[in-house]
């Protein structure tokens, strides 16, 4: 049996609102083009969730919106600029098979680097800009099974590349 973890950081975020909160800061117009560019490249190479949790900030939720899957979804504020050990945490209560993870870095780079038993080959892999999606297979039964350096990296993606 397998699981599969398609992570996710939130698309690129607005500096244009100096009265928000760092929470509270929405996607700005490219961001909110990437995010429905990555919703498109999941659903074209059959990465699809079948659920989602993802950081309450408002980019993250935006992020997920424009990627316009038609999943569940738990926004958590332990994601919100989350370390591994508890990305790790909340991953590992989770049940679906194939689970979608929206957070922040630096955490989700640190994340993604300690899941995969190698990384991927791409260049952007290892500073994980807005919106860099890694999809990762673990030979695992359930969540709370696997551990660090066992995922198999199958794709990885940047809006750049992927928006043409």
């Amino acid at each position: 049996m397998t699981r599969t973890l398609i992570l996710m950081r939130h698309a690129k975020s607005s500096w244009d609102h100096p009265d928000l909160t760092d929470h509270d800061r929405p996607l700005n117009d490219r961001g909110t083009a990437s995010a429905k560019a990555m919703g498109q490249w999941l659903r074209d190479n059959g990465h699809l969730p079948d659920a989602a949790i993802s950081s309450s900030s408002e980019r993250t939720g935006q992020t997920f919106l424009g990627l316009g899957l038609n999943i569940p979804i738990t926004f958590t504020r332990a994601l919100y600029h989350a370390g591994p050990e508890v990305m790790m945490e909340v991953l590992q209560g989770q049940s679906a098979e194939t689970v979608l993870m929206l957070g922040h870095n630096p955490g989700i780079a640190d994340f993604a680097d300690r899941l995969v038993a190698q990384p991927p080959t791409h260049p952007r892999f290892a500073d994980y800009p807005t919106c860099a999606t890694t999809v990762i297979r673990f030979d695992a039964g359930a969540w709370y099974d696997i551990g660090w350096r066992e995922g198999q990296p199958i794709d990885f993606a940047i809006p750049r590349e992927v928006m043409g």
